[in-house]
C-alpha cells in the first residue's frame, strides 16, 4: 500500500502585527497548498521554517515566538483560548512534531520578504539532521573528531 502524501510546502507572508492576523495569513497560505495532504493525529512530523526580515527586524524578532505563530496557525489557532480553533486545523496537534528547524535571515531580493515552510513525515535518521533520534552524534561526526 502506498504511503499517504505528508509533504506540504508553502510560502508565508512577511511578519506584520497583529500576530493573530499574521497567523490567519499563514493558515490561508497553507490551506491553498494542501492538495491531497491530510494529517492524522498519529502522524509523526517535522517542520522547517525560513523567516525573512529586514536588518532592523532581523535583530528584533525571536525565532521561538515566530515559530509558535506558525505552529498555532497550522493548528487553526488565531486568537482566543487555547482550545478555540477558529480555523480548521491542518495539523491536529503540534505534539506530533518531532523535529523543528527554524532560520531567520535577510530576504533575498526575489523573495519579496516571503518565507518558507515545509511540513513532512518525520524520518528518524534523515541525512543532514543535526542528530539522530537517539540523541547520539552521527557516526560521521565521531570519525571526524567533532563528537557530540
Amino acid at each position: 500500500m502506498a504511503k499517504r502524501p505528508l509533504k506540504l510546502q508553502f510560502r508565508i507572508p512577511p511578519y506584520e502585527p497583529p500576530r493573530n492576523e499574521w497567523r490567519e495569513k499563514i493558515h490561508r497560505a497553507a490551506t491553498e497548498r494542501l492538495g491531497g495532504v491530510v494529517y492524522e493525529a498519529t502522524d509523526r512530523l517535522e517542520i522547517a521554517v525560513g523567516l525573512y526580515f529586514k536588518l532592523g527586524a532581523l535583530n528584533f524578532h525571536d525565532v521561538d515566538n515566530r515559530l509558535k505563530d506558525v505552529l498555532d496557525a497550522l493548528q487553526g489557532r488565531a486568537g482566543g483560548a487555547k482550545t478555540d480553533h477558529r480555523l480548521k486545523p491542518i495539523i491536529p496537534n503540534d505534539r506530533q512534531i518531532y523535529r523543528v528547524v527554524v532560520e531567520k535571515r535577510e530576504p533575498p531580493s526575489q523573495s519579496r520578504g516571503y518565507g518558507h515552510v515545509t511540513v513532512r513525515r518525520f524520518v528518524v535518521d534523515r541525512p543532514g539532521a543535526p542528530y539522530n533520534s537517539r540523541f547520539q552524534p552521527a557516526a560521521s561526526s565521531l570519525r571526524s573528531g567533532r563528537g557530540g
